[in-house]
């Protein structure tokens, strides 16, 4: 049985940046598994996320089940299959969040997650291109950060209305201050992604004291007693088992509680049904799963020549390729939206609560990804900090059956008044006069969506995922309701830990690339004991 220093499972976001750091330390030897591929040849296009959408050579295709709260509909959940995880195949939208998101994880009791603790750790791993270096930001870390070069007069169209709604510009969404209508930040550096796998795993895999075993399929984590001791996992039809002083869970929010339940840590009632020994009750694993739910209203434009719906059809997708190939920009270098909107949906609030995606284009169904056949847009929007719990459990102790994902969207009521705000607030932008030149009718939902009871019928309908689920694992001291400590050791047992956005005590405000590899330098640190 092969012996390391540290087994890293999951060589995602989070995974794959505590690889890099750990492996800085020569005499440190690590193990990184990976169940899907080295990768994938279209995941350095930008445009990878909405190709990979469906597919399953890098994309596990997740689903979650049927709930009353969202018409019972089976919604996709798409989660990184491939070196580097989600980061390799996500919508490269860079957002840290806000420091009142950690602020509240330190008052829930996780000592050391504070924003003054953790901002340095987002300054230490980016390279923002666009900075100065003020206001906090990092200008010589491993993974380039840019704006969105894109030039449309959709745009400034879209600036000029937010303005005369009432809403704010903002040039740095990523300092402190959140609030406002913004370009995109992006993981994108001259048309090429900065994935995880690019930044932080390729440069560590020169170094002898890396071991990386892709298309490895963890089934457990070993245990003897209360100690974890290494883990299993299946590599070619074959059972491997390896050795570590640490095993470190880096697998996401989907998977880490499934595999800590595979390895009898969970409920006991669950396991037991399931017929897998109980090695280990802590009844937090699986629960306080939270995501976005994403709302989008798609509008008809009376201009086509500023919609990609009409410049990426037919002979112009050839030209958008082209002009990749030529210069890095256009269609294909765009994240999942070029322009976003940090809002407050009431005015007495301390920092906004909804982030809107303001996109050139729209698209048929959100789960192939397909343009629509006529010029038009979308906003899209969610809310920040949603307070519906859902769960995420095994549905069997197959550790090749995926888990059973409850979303459980919009039990909360301040969910429901916050999406149903924010989705008014889309009409207003686009009801403003500076897009009068551009506005044709409102495609979908419609103008017969109007009372508060029609926009929540339709947002429950229609709404997907926005693919950011986090807390099955949830952070905070032993015995309120969570699965690690806050240098994430799973309570009560020894040598075993989780790092990965399954570990969020709360959704921190906005997409969750960049705070998940936050979590993999913090990760670093405690082993290091920086902190």
């Amino acid at each position: 049985m092969a012996e390391y220093d540290y087994i890293i499972v999951g060589a995602g976001s989070a995974g794959g940046t505590l690889a890099a750091r750990l492996t800085e330390i020569p005499t440190n030897k690590v193990l990184l598994l990976e169940a899907g591929a080295a990768s994938h040849p279209y995941s350095r296009m930008p445009l990878s996320f909405g190709l990979l959408i469906d597919n399953p050579a890098a994309n596990w295709l997740y689903q979650s089940e049927p709930e009353p709260n969202t018409a019972n509909r089976v919604i996709p959940v798409p989660r990184g299959k491939v070196l580097g995880g989600s980061s390799s195949i996500n919508g490269l939208v860079w957002v840290r969040g806000q420091p009142l998101d950690f602020d509240t994880w330190a008052q829930m009791g996780c000592r050391g997650w504070s924003w003054r603790d953790v901002a340095p750790l987002f300054t230490r791993m980016e390279n923002f291109v666009d900075g100065d270096g003020s206001n906090g930001r990092g200008t010589d870390g491993p993974l380039k950060v840019s704006t969105v070069p894109d030039q449309n007069p959709l745009y400034d169209a879209l600036f000029a209305a937010s303005k005369a709604a009432g809403f704010k510009t903002n040039p740095d969404y990523n300092s402190e201050d959140q609030e406002g209508v913004v370009k995109t930040q992006t993981s994108i550096y001259k048309g090429r992604r900065m994935s995880v796998a690019h930044c932080y795993i390729e440069p560590a895999m020169k170094r002898p004291n890396l071991h990386v075993v892709t298309n490895a399929h963890t089934l457990r984590v070993l245990l003897d007693g209360k100690r974890c001791i290494g883990v299993e996992y299946e590599k070619d039809g074959k059972t491997v088992q390896a050795r570590a002083k640490e095993t470190i869970l880096s697998a996401g929010g989907v998977a880490s509680p499934q595999i800590l339940e595979l390895s009898g840590i969970g409920q006991p009632e669950l396991l037991k049904k399931h017929g897998i020994e109980v090695k280990h009750e802590l009844k937090a694993v699986g629960e306080n799963f939270r995501d976005h739910i994403n709302a989008r209203i798609i509008w008809r434009l009376k201009v086509a020549n500023v919609s990609y719906n009409h410049m990426a059809r037919g002979i112009g997708a050839v030209t958008q390729m082209m002009k990749y190939l030529a210069t890095g920009g256009g269609f294909m270098s765009l994240p999942s939206a070029p322009l976003l909107g940090f809002l407050k949906t009431r005015p007495e609030l301390e920092t906004p609560d909804v982030q809107m995606h303001l996109v050139p284009y729209s698209i048929k169904d959100p789960k192939t990804r397909k343009l629509q056949d006529f010029p038009s847009m979308t906003i899209a929007c969610y809310q920040l900090r949603p307070e519906s719990l859902g769960s995420i459990h095994i549905r069997s102790a197959d550790p090749k059956a995926h888990p059973s994902i409850r979303f459980n969207f919009l039990a909360d009521r301040i969910d429901q008044d916050a999406m149903t705000a924010g989705f008014r607030m889309m009409r207003r932008i686009v009801d403003a006069k500076p897009m009068d030149a551009y506005r044709d009718e409102e495609f979908s939902p419609g103008p017969s969506v109007q009372s508060d009871e029609e926009i929540l019928t339709w947002i429950r309908n229609n709404s997907q995922t926005a693919y950011h689920p986090i807390g099955t694992c949830r952070m905070g001291p032993e015995g309120q309701n969570t699965v690690v400590d806050d240098k994430l050791r799973v309570h009560g047992i020894q040598g075993l830990r989780i790092a990965d956005a399954s570990i969020f005590p709360t959704m921190p405000s906005g997409n969750t690339n960049a705070p998940s590899i936050m979590v993999g330098e913090k990760m670093a640190d405690i082993l290091k004991g920086a902190a």
